[in-house]
């Protein structure tokens, strides 16, 4: 039974003449794993405008079960298991609870679209697309075979055959670059009318009059030059390069210094190789930092970099861009679409400290130039970028989606 909360919720939407969509993702703000809340997030706030919007996700702990925030409705459940250490079983028991939740939320709105995010929420959807008969859209943000160079073990062979049921499962499917297109294309053998291309969105920060006073304890240090990286701590982000390269940047620029933020399975390892090479007196590791340090590393920070082997897009790089500092990208994946080399950031190699070392001190020489770099990128992700456009650019795909659907009804 609804509780008062989630039955008033439902009440007041019926007076929004808006037609309404169900988001599907295993994370949402202020739960934050990686990049894919933050992306939902963006665009639910783009798409409300055109929309009655309301988002179905987990709920990590004590968050409320249904609120309304910003004009946008989540809804938010616990898995049935939430308690097993199991991930896969964690996941199928997410699944099943957004699916009761769904079901129940049908009986008092009427979806036109429902849009699946990644293949952790896959289940629900395809379940919902044929118990609704609503037309199922996924975004695809990365792959299992992208993330790890290939398929391995037996996890990544499940991960994989969930991944290309869903994509075959669903009507139409986005992706965020034509790097991410081909990958799709070539791993799950589908029609490319059926893939949209539709990069991510940024959202302009406000300046903070104080980001020294959010500093406090990370590893700062007065009257040096900051190089700034933030990611989650897993292989293909890269990281391994940075820690191979300041030994360089230690040799050549003593007022340089490297902070790489970030949480993951790589983290522990990182800090010890960092230690073994001796250089872990330049380049940081501080772990886990909230929303607004982050803000504020990337405004302190003389140049941000991403040094990927892998990356479908890569948000974080706008983040860089949007806040105007000179960005050094991945010359890979989605990065190449982002940055054009020497006008709105810089490229490197993947995988060599020494290309990365290079660029680096090209803009640690030229101050001027990395200034003009960094405002050059800045007025990119604005122009480019922003969700407002992201979310008509989605839109499109809805709304054909959606006449694709009334036509075949018809037949």
């Amino acid at each position: 039974m609804m509780d008062a909360v989630t039955s008033e919720l439902n009440n007041n939407s019926f007076i929004n003449d808006k037609p309404k969509i169900l988001l599907l993702t295993w994370e949402y703000p202020p739960h934050v794993v990686g990049g894919l809340s933050r992306h939902v997030y963006g665009l639910a706030g783009g798409l409300k405008q055109d929309y009655e919007v309301h988002i179905l996700t987990a709920n990590p702990g004590t968050l409320s079960s249904c609120e309304r925030i910003n004009g946008i409705y989540i809804h938010r459940v616990k898995p049935l298991n939430e308690k097993d250490p199991n991930f896969l079983h964690w996941i199928l028991g997410l699944n099943l609870a957004m699916e009761q939740k769904a079901a129940e939320l049908s009986s008092f709105h009427h979806f036109e679209i429902i849009h699946a995010h990644d293949w952790l929420v896959g289940a629900c959807g395809l379940s919902i697309k044929e118990s609704l008969h609503c037309p199922l859209i996924t975004t695809i943000h990365a792959t299992e075979y992208g993330r790890n160079n290939g398929i391995y073990t037996e996890l990544q062979k499940f991960i994989h055959t969930k991944e290309e049921q869903l994509i075959h499962g669903s009507d139409q499917v986005i992706v965020c670059s034509e790097y991410m297109k081909e990958e799709v294309l070539h791993q799950f053998s589908i029609a490319s009318e059926k893939i949209s291309v539709i990069a991510n969105g940024i959202s302009k920060e406000t300046l903070l009059d104080d980001p020294e006073s959010l500093l406090e304890g990370l590893p700062i240090k007065k009257g040096k030059r900051l190089i700034f990286s933030i990611g989650r701590m897993v292989r293909e982000k890269g990281f391994d390069t940075l820690i191979e390269a300041a030994a360089i940047i230690k040799d050549k620029y003593q007022d340089a210094y490297l902070i790489v933020a970030g949480k993951g399975p790589m983290l522990e390892a990182h800090r010890k190789k960092a230690k073994e090479l001796k250089v872990d007196d330049v380049i940081h590791f501080p772990g886990f930092i909230n929303d607004m340090q982050r803000l504020a590393l990337f405004q302190k920070c003389e140049i941000a970099v991403f040094p990927s082997y892998y990356e479908p897009f890569g948000i974080v790089a706008l983040e860089a861009m949007i806040t105007g500092k000179p960005a050094i990208v991945s010359n890979t994946g989605g990065l190449k679409g982002i940055v054009k080399h020497e006008y709105s950031g810089l490229f490197m190699a993947p995988g060599d400290p020494h290309s990365f070392a290079e660029q680096a001190s090209a803009l640690l020489e030229n101050p001027k130039a990395a200034d003009t770099i960094g405002k050059q990128g800045q007025k990119v992700a604005e122009s480019l970028f922003s969700w407002r456009r992201i979310a008509d650019e989605t839109n499109r795909v809805f709304e054909e989606t959606r006449i694709s659907q009334k036509l075949e009804d018809l037949v």
